[in-house]
């Protein structure tokens, strides 16, 4: 029986979206001291699109793939779109992931929502409430 399915493998694989944006206007980083794994994503918003976005990411194959989807899911979208993102649908996105993987999309949830939050002090703009009440998911296995 095989651990991760076909999309997870191709996006693990062929990951979307890598590398830093030099001129990004948003920038987030998450991470996990239990398993290592870092995240940092970068956003160029422009009229209020996100245009462009890239990632690094330090981790497991499920954090890779995490981040590639997660940034496919918000690439050309409005900001606004993009604040709603979860790590639900990242992992929807992803057709499942193993429950002890489950916390890879929540780091990739994590760093856009980082990334976001610094646009907006960036761009000197109010903090949607949605990023101020963000309380990241918990998972319930490591």
């Amino acid at each position: 029986m095989a651990l991760y399915n076909e999309k997870v493998m191709d996006h693990f694989r062929n990951p979307r979206n890598v590398g830093a944006l030099e001129d990004a206007n948003g920038v987030g980083e998450s991470g996990n001291a239990v398993c290592g794994d870092i995240m940092k994503v970068y956003l160029k918003i422009e009229d209020g699109i996100v245009k462009d976005v890239g990632f690094e990411t330090f981790g497991c194959g499920s954090a890779i793939a995490s981040s590639s989807m997660a940034t496919e899911l918000i690439k050309g979208k409005p900001v606004e779109e993009a604040l709603e993102l979860s790590n639900k649908a990242v992992v929807e996105a992803l057709e499942g992931l193993p429950l002890r993987k489950v916390h890879c999309s929540i780091l990739a949830e994590e760093a856009i929502k980082a990334a976001l939050e610094d646009y907006y002090r960036k761009q000197g703009l109010p903090i949607p409430q949605k990023i101020l009440d963000y309380k990241p998911a918990v998972e319930e296995d490591h």
